[in-house]
Order: C-alpha cells, then structure tokens, then sequence
C-alpha cells in the first residue's frame, strides 16, 4: 500500500513521529481486508493487538511516498500474526511485527471464524 508522508505525520523538523509507522501499518493491515472484499470485523468480533515488536531502522520525511508492504506470519486458534515493512523506494526504513487476538463482545478471545481462518492461510500461501 501507497502512502504520502503529510505536515501531520511530522514533528517540526519534517521527520515522521514514531506513532505513526503504527497508524501506518493499521491502515495497511484494514486495506488487507477491505481490498479484497473483507472485514476486519464479523459477528460482533474484531482483532485487538496483543503485542508489538517494532525496528525503526531510518526516518521518513514529509512528502516522501513510502509503501507498507505486510505479511501474514502466522495463525493460531484465537489470533494471528503480521509482519509488516515500510520502504522508501527500495529501502527499508521500518518494520514490526503484531499479534492480534480475536475478541469479541465478551471481552474474551474467541476462535477465528473458519472463513478469515481460511482467508489468512490464502494470504500466507
């Protein structure tokens, strides 16, 4: 996915805010979904994040086009993992990887519906 760096991604400087790599990589990890006819929501259940593991390797300045390429990782019973990268042209400027956890009205992790179970392995294949 495509993204241009704007004035409210950046500190004074023209340098990105490390939070947004993060807003980034969620809009990236929505259009998984939503490009392909999906949501990211079914039956009341949506994926929160577990846990964030993040590598900020180089800055991206204001007007820069930088592209959030993910990857589904792995996919377990309630949750699923992502590996997401974002380049400048070719050069990578940061990358992390997330587990997000099914959860639905309860509060409580759930299994993965069959159907995005299925939709995540299409993915990794």
């Amino acid at each position: 996915m495509k993204i241009r760096v704007y004035y409210k991604d950046t500190d004074c400087g023209g340098i990105v805010y490390h939070a947004r790599y993060l807003d980034f990589c969620e809009m990236a990890r929505s259009e998984l979904f939503f490009s392909r006819g999906k949501s990211p929501t079914r039956d009341g259940c949506h994926f929160a994040i577990k846990k964030i593991e993040a590598d900020y390797i180089a800055p991206a300045k204001l007007g820069e086009m930088l592209e959030v390429r993910t990857q589904p990782a792995q996919i377990k019973h309630t949750s699923f993992s992502l590996h997401h990268e974002i380049y400048r042209d070719e050069k990578l400027l940061f990358a992390m990887d997330i587990v997000l956890v099914n959860l639905c009205q309860d509060g409580r992790p759930h299994a993965i519906h069959e159907e995005d179970r299925a939709f995540f392995k299409q993915l990794m294949a």
